[in-house]
């Protein structure tokens, strides 16, 4: 690819540890929510709080008060104005935002509300693009909301399968905002998406699964899982690699 940009890889970070670990792999940037299982919550204001402490790289903060679609009531845009407040006070460089109306076009008027109180801060506008029901006009809609970044799939489960029209988001965003494709991105596919859709700018988790400290474990005791999921810093470290070559 020409040009001298260099690239960026993102990192969804579920915990402070899995935060600290994208650092020391040489992430660019931090995205911190809870709950990936459930494509991403906002986390909590003690979790926010102490990776703002031990990350020295920008840090945003996912803003989603539930699981589910993007479609929110007042009391939750409320919550999601609250956190943005509550992530501005804490140092934080951004918050990464979305809400559809009921016909999945982007909802100009609760986003704006959303951008505004994040005056001050870089914002994302997250997948829900990929639900929204013309992918390319909701990114002239986020562009206009003056969002920094735009995160997506290309409206399929991974971005390699929606590397076609994630290259024509970057070819119609010409720079009027960051298109960054996440989903399923791994060290193995990095570069060739890098290639297949010209972004400079890239997002995954790079996370697996510890097993469970506990001596004492019963078989999927409760239904819960064993262990814990966080951010591998040797696959974030691979992940970088490959974007430089």
């Amino acid at each position: 690819m020409s040009g001298t940009t260099a690239c960026l890889l993102e990192i969804a970070a579920n915990s402070v540890a899995s935060a600290v670990a994208a650092q020391a792999g040489g992430a660019g940037r931090i995205e911190l929510c809870a709950a990936l299982e459930l494509g991403g919550l906002t986390p909590s204001h003690a979790q926010i709080a102490m990776t703002r402490e031990r990350v020295r790289i920008p840090l945003y903060v996912l803003i989603r008060p539930r699981a589910g679609d993007f479609v929110y009531r007042d009391d939750e845009c409320e919550t999601m104005l609250r956190d943005i407040e509550a992530c501005a006070a804490l140092g934080c460089d951004g918050v990464v935002l979305g809400v559809l109306d009921a016909d999945g076009d982007i909802d100009m008027a609760r986003c704006r509300a959303l951008v505004a109180a994040a005056k001050g801060l870089g914002v994302t506008f997250h997948r829900a693009i990929d639900v929204s029901r013309d992918p390319l006009q909701a990114l002239e809609d986020v562009i206009a909301l003056g969002c920094g970044h735009v995160l997506s799939s290309g409206a399929q489960s991974s971005a390699v399968a929606g590397a076609a029209l994630l290259r024509e988001m970057v070819s119609r965003a010409d720079g009027r905002i960051a298109v960054m494709p996440g989903a399923g991105i791994d060290a193995g596919n990095l570069a060739a998406l890098r290639e297949a859709t010209g972004a400079r700018e890239f997002h995954a988790s790079a996370k697996r699964a510890l097993p469970s400290a506990m001596r004492h474990a019963p078989q999927r005791p409760l239904g819960m899982d064993d262990g814990e999921i966080r951010t591998d810093a040797d696959e974030v470290r691979r992940m970088v690699e490959a974007l430089r070559k």
